[in-house]
């Protein structure tokens, strides 16, 4: 029996191009494609594939997001991003919301059709760039400082321009906790200001999505 592929990319020349390496493999049956999220929940409302081959940015939800959401009400979907993004951030959070793998754009039609191969069968699989950068991320997360839950949730809300008082209404604490953890995020985080203290953040992840 082949393997069903389902293509969610929203660059028509891209998904021309996968179209044809699928169609030209006896053991793989293009199924249809969706150049959105939306379309990609209207296909398998009715629709049923083995295998999605699914890029990180789409114009209306991003691919990260999408993927938890389909192996939610899909278990039996094998999902294996395709994507031009080099981020290990993105690498890491696509595999842990449930992809079982993840290939660069510049993937050569022998490997992609392997790893749709194998994960098809269940397996994972990460090409050679992206398990280099996804270790790379996991390297830099293991050297970052560790905050707490609150102390996130304190800087997120700082992000968002909220004062102290601000803060300490919305998560129903008093002013002086909230101070504490802003000077216990400046000290772990070696800031001075607010502005420091958000970009500093921004360079270390902590203000990108989870």
């Amino acid at each position: 029996m082949k393997i069903k592929v389902f293509l969610v990319d929203d660059h028509p020349m891209v998904i021309e191009g996968l179209a044809t390496i699928i169609r030209s493999s006896p053991a793989l049956e293009y199924v249809g494609y969706a150049t959105s999220a939306a379309s990609c929940r209207g296909f398998f409302t009715h629709g049923l594939a083995d295998v999605v081959l699914m890029d990180i940015n789409l114009p209306d939800q991003n691919g990260v997001d999408l993927c938890e959401e389909l192996k939610t009400k899909f278990p039996y979907l094998n999902i294996l991003a395709i994507s031009s993004n080099d981020q290990g951030s993105f690498v890491k959070n696509m595999m842990e919301k449930g992809a079982s793998g993840y290939v660069f754009k510049n993937v050569t039609k022998e490997e992609l059709i392997e790893a749709i191969t194998k994960v098809a069968a269940g397996q994972t699989y990460l090409s050679r760039e992206a398990n280099f950068v996804m270790r790379e991320e996991k390297k830099r997360e293991a050297s970052l400082p560790v905050l707490t839950r609150r102390e996130k949730e304190v800087l997120l809300l700082i992000a968002k321009g909220l004062t102290n008082p601000q803060i300490a209404e919305q998560l129903f604490i008093s002013l002086s906790t909230v101070e504490s953890h802003r000077k216990s995020l400046m000290a772990k985080l070696n800031t001075s200001n607010t502005a420091s203290l958000l970009r500093v953040s921004a360079e270390m992840g902590f203000l990108t999505l989870n």
